[in-house]
């Protein structure tokens, strides 16, 4: 994984970072992850271009596909559907949802005040090690995403893409 800069970031984005960086390096099968605010934009995102083999296979099939902001979407909409049942079925807070498909997985886990994690995994990841290492995040993740740093790290994506652009 290619970690991003986090020059210039305060002590607490640079720890979501961290976080982000071990999720995606210590659980196999993780291919990409998104934190994502509660009004559907990006916050903070892994490399979706991992160099393992399932990936590798798979893009030699049918071409690359999806980026952070692709993850994102899929996110904030499963998201929003999701609250939207549990309002119509009157049956509180969704804590997550799987999508389980034939070549890999989708986890979303609230955070907090309705940013969401999302974890699109391989088929061969362990879904039940994938979904205690999201509660582990969220847990360590949710009580210092303010509006403050959510606002910090969604300037420092702006900036970091506005910079890839002008390098390509």
């Amino acid at each position: 994984m290619t970690a991003p800069s986090t020059f210039g970031l305060s002590s607490e984005a640079r720890n979501l970072h961290w976080l982000l960086t071990n999720l995606v390096e210590e659980v196999p099968g993780i291919e990409s992850v998104a934190v994502v605010s509660s009004d559907g934009l990006l916050l903070l995102s892994s490399d979706p271009g991992r160099n393992d083999e399932a990936r590798q296979a798979r893009e030699a099939r049918t071409g690359p596909r999806g980026s952070a902001a692709d993850l994102a979407t899929i996110v904030s909409g499963i998201g929003s559907l999701t609250l939207g049942a549990a309002k119509l079925m009157d049956s509180g807070a969704v804590k997550h949802t799987m999508v389980a498909m034939d070549e890999g997985s989708l986890f979303v886990m609230s955070i907090s005040d309705g940013s969401l994690l999302g974890v699109h995994g391989s088929a061969e990841c362990d879904m039940s090690v994938v979904a205690y290492h999201m509660a582990l995040f969220v847990g360590r993740a949710g009580h210092v995403l303010t509006p403050e740093l959510r606002s910090e790290l969604r300037k420092s994506l702006e900036t970091d893409g506005s910079t890839q652009g002008a390098a390509r």
